[in-house]
């Protein structure tokens, strides 16, 4: 009898332990790192109906850190994340040194549109005497960051083929550090000329930020993609998985994004039209190597 009931008591207790294990487990929080290229509000009111759906999807506790361009890499080295989605050169810079691996790309939206391809866009105040990419020297030009892909890789790679660089031929070389103050500085006349990833004009004039028509983009490419660009088209934003990432939590984010559609909250909320395989990023590390960052 004592024995029936010592057994019964080990049973409780390892039944308790197990329970307390999984409630801990559950309660261990889920960080996506977000790059907050239109700052840390914009970020946390894209992303945060996302982080909901996953938290209610996968019963655990999902949240967004807006990170800046300059506290990526410390996220990433401090292991503070378990998943990173920023612009494609982040990824494509980290991959093997901090064990990313992508386990989904982005399709952004426009209208009905899905875009997996996103560029560069440089563009000046109506009526300036910049016209073309050679009135660019010896002018103010701002870029978001240096380290941005959308908003100063590209177009860096676009005026270095023709035989200018920013930092030497211009004026001066201004850092705009969101993509909205590059916007505003053109505007305000802060700065001559600037450059921005594509979609930032339409999603400010969208808001009611901005007039489309205050605008004049430079060397625009037409070639049938929605929103106004200068330069060639890379590939989106992935979702990478850190290398703290279990396997298993990789394939439940993956399979629980990827069966989102387009018309639900999260997706409406975060401008993404649907979550596809990952792309092939080659093109981009082609861009980096070119411009001389990797």
């Amino acid at each position: 009898m004592k024995k029936t009931k010592g057994l019964a008591i080990g049973f409780v207790l390892v039944s308790a332990f197990l329970c307390f294990s999984q409630f801990a487990l559950a309660a261990t929080p889920v960080y996506i790192g977000v790059l907050a290229k239109r700052g840390v509000d914009k970020a946390i009111e894209q992303w945060a109906p996302t982080a909901e759906y996953l938290s209610e999807r996968l019963q655990m506790d999902v949240r967004i850190i807006p990170l800046k361009f300059t506290e990526i890499e410390p996220a990433l080295k401090n292991k503070e994340i378990d998943f990173l989605l920023a612009n494609s050169a982040y990824y494509a810079t980290y991959e093997e040194k901090y064990g990313l691996k992508a386990i989904l790309t982005m399709n952004n939206r426009r209208g009905i549109n899905a875009l997996d391809k996103f560029g560069g866009v440089i563009f000046t105040r109506k009526g300036s005497n910049i016209n073309n990419l050679q009135d660019i020297k010896g002018k103010r030009f701002m870029c978001v960051k240096y380290s941005s892909f959308g908003g100063a890789h590209m177009a860096w790679r676009l005026l270095l083929k023709n035989g200018i660089d920013p930092k030497k031929d211009c004026k001066a070389f201004l850092e705009g550090k969101t993509h909205d103050n590059v916007v505003m500085a053109v505007k305000d006349g802060a700065a001559d000329v600037g450059t921005v990833r594509s979609d930032t004009l339409e999603r400010m004039a969208d808001e009611g930020k901005i007039n489309l028509r205050d605008f004049q983009i430079i060397n625009q490419i037409n070639d049938g993609f929605p929103f106004v660009h200068s330069t060639i088209l890379y590939p989106e934003w992935p979702l990478a998985a850190c290398a703290k990432a279990s396997p298993e939590l990789r394939k439940k984010v993956a399979r629980n994004l990827y069966l989102l559609k387009s018309n639900h909250p999260a997706m409406e909320a975060s401008k993404v039209y649907n979550w596809k395989r990952p792309a092939n990023y080659s093109d981009v590390t082609a861009c980096l190597k070119e411009i001389g960052v990797m």
